[in-house]
């Protein structure tokens, strides 16, 4: 399995800010916006990524994690020319996955929770082993702006509507999923939306028809914020500000991953963290076991 990362977009909903400045290098806290959907992909074993980028980022994106080969993985990048909306990351990524399964995350979402990781490495496992297509729940108070799912008694998917103007349930589905190789032509056979763009729901919904979807939901354990509007940014900040503080383990650390998974040893990590040695950050870097 390989993994692909959205993080292309206009930022619209965090204008001003995003209107000189892609939104997945503002810091959550102390570590770019990137670093969370990266971190756990790393924390799946996933080395080989691909960064879905707008034309204008693709330096930037360079400058912040080169080739990957200084976590010991593999980094590529595909311009995305317009936000045609979230199934085009797929299209894009064709040649990219090949004949492998996916990891589809969306860049902006940023996830905290008790056996997230177990729960994820289930799912992968599951595509590996089945095939189909999973994805995860979470409850919202606003169904409104959010892909929904609506289930039976039983928890058999009913449907699914993207941002319905009367919610048939308040369970959006996070930007997280796990798809087989069949998802490359089904996001190819996506129609744009009402609003114009190719739609992740239409490719859940696809594979729902066929009877191959399968959704989680995440309880209260878990923590998911939607990190592209102003207040859910700062929410975003604040949880991961108080879980650091309280615990003294950061969250999202892509360098302290790499040296847990093995795919750099002590000597490249000391390296990693010379440059960051003045700030917190680096200190923490230098203080692992």
């Amino acid at each position: 399995m390989k993994a692909i990362i959205l993080a292309g977009g206009s930022g619209t909903r965090l204008y001003p800010v995003t209107q000189a400045i892609n939104k997945h290098f503002l810091p959550i806290y102390n570590k770019p916006m990137i670093y969370y959907p990266l971190s756990l992909v790393m924390l799946l074993g996933l080395r080989e990524v691909l960064f879905i980028v707008n034309p204008g980022d693709i330096d930037t994106f360079k400058r912040l994690l080169g080739d990957g080969s200084h976590l010991g993985m593999h980094i590529e990048y595909k311009v995305q020319e317009s936000p045609n909306g979230l199934a085009e990351g797929l299209v894009l990524g064709e040649e990219f996955i090949g004949g492998d399964n996916v990891c589809y995350m969306l860049g902006d979402n940023v996830f905290f929770g008790h056996d997230l990781v177990k729960i994820m490495a289930q799912a992968k496992k599951e595509i590996n082993k089945h095939g189909g297509a999973y994805v995860f729940g979470y409850y919202v108070k606003d169904p409104e702006r959010f892909g929904i799912v609506e289930f039976n008694e039983k928890g058999d998917v009913l449907s699914l509507e993207e941002k319905p103007k009367e919610p048939k349930s308040n369970f959006a589905v996070v930007g997280m999923y796990f798809y087989d190789n069949k998802v490359i032509e089904i996001a190819k056979g996506v129609k744009p939306s009402d609003r114009g763009e190719l739609e992740i729901t239409s490719v859940n919904q696809e594979y729902l028809n066929r009877g191959e979807l399968k959704v989680k939901l995440l309880g209260r354990g878990f923590a998911w914020f939607d990190a592209g509007t102003h207040d859910s940014f700062l929410e975003a900040g604040e949880f991961v500000s108080t879980i650091e503080n309280k615990t003294g383990l950061m969250i999202g650390c892509v360098e302290e991953i790499a040296y847990k998974n093995g795919w750099i040893d002590r000597e490249q990590l000391i390296e990693l963290a010379k440059f960051l040695e003045k700030t917190e950050y680096g200190r923490y870097l230098l203080e692992l076991e």
